[in-house]
């Protein structure tokens, strides 16, 4: 039921701002049930996987999903996401929170500028510029996926919008599809490491997913700028916390079968 809970308020939040929502996940997983750090982060990545699955098939019946643009996100996710993985394993849990908190500071200000700066013009921006800024894009994304557990689409949007001259929409539903792939070896490794806690699961899934619709349908009812400012605050408030962690010790992840 804990589980449950957790993937309800994470998928209702999540589906408000259009992400994958390992950032709420992770803060409900060590606050609420306890978990290790590196335990939130790989559990939060099968709900990212199972949010991507299904917000990437709303958003291609509607014709907002650019394939080629997802398929380079993917692939060069896919690169970096175990390296990612990885490092969360190596670092004291204290400062894979601080890192944590710095990277909410990061989507925060990312939100708060696409509210503030004019967005480019479609087919403004050469080609090439464009592609460069999605591969770079996806090499971060899939190293940040892999050691915050988190699928990317929070800071993937935002630098495609004002970066890679990508409408809103459009955004939205390439990085649910560039999730999936790097989210699933994301899962996979963690899953090695012994850093999912597959018994909340079935709750943590149905929690998302219903929460996702429900939060997906009050979207609608919300005007876009002010949406994106109460996120931004959110993750300030919770930015705060992770960077006022005490000193701890050294990482206690467990290793399965070797790294792969």
């Amino acid at each position: 039921m804990a589980g449950l809970m957790v993937g309800l308020i994470a998928g209702l939040l999540g589906g408000l701002v259009g992400v994958g929502g390992g950032v709420v996940v992770v803060p409900l997983m060590t606050d609420v049930l306890k978990f290790r750090q590196q335990e939130a982060h790989g559990t939060s990545l099968v709900t990212v996987v199972v949010t991507a699955v299904a917000g990437s098939v709303v958003y291609y019946l509607h014709g907002s999903a650019e394939l080629p643009a997802a398929a380079v996100l993917a692939g060069m996710a896919l690169c970096t996401i175990r390296l990612g993985a990885r490092y969360c394993c190596f670092l004291p849990e204290s400062k894979l929170k601080r890192y944590f908190g710095i990277f909410l500071l990061f989507i925060s200000l990312l939100l708060i500028l696409k509210t503030l700066l004019p967005q480019m013009t479609e087919g403004s921006l050469p080609a090439w510029i464009r592609w460069t800024v999605l591969v770079l894009l996806g090499l971060m994304t899939g190293f940040i996926s892999g050691m915050m557990g988190v699928g990317g689409g929070s800071f993937m949007i935002p630098i495609m919008v004002l970066f890679a001259d990508t409408a809103q929409h459009t955004a939205q539903g390439i990085s649910l599809l560039a999730m999936i792939p790097a989210s699933t070896v994301g899962v996979w490794t963690h899953w090695k490491m012994g850093n999912v806690r597959r018994a909340v699961l079935p709750g943590l899934i149905v929690g998302v997913l219903a929460g996702v619709f429900l939060g997906g349908s009050i979207a609608h009812l919300i005007p876009e700028m002010e949406l994106r400012l109460v996120y931004a605050v959110l993750l300030v408030g919770m930015a705060v916390r992770y960077l006022w962690t005490k000193p701890g010790y050294g990482p206690v992840c467990t290793q399965k079968n070797g790294w792969l």
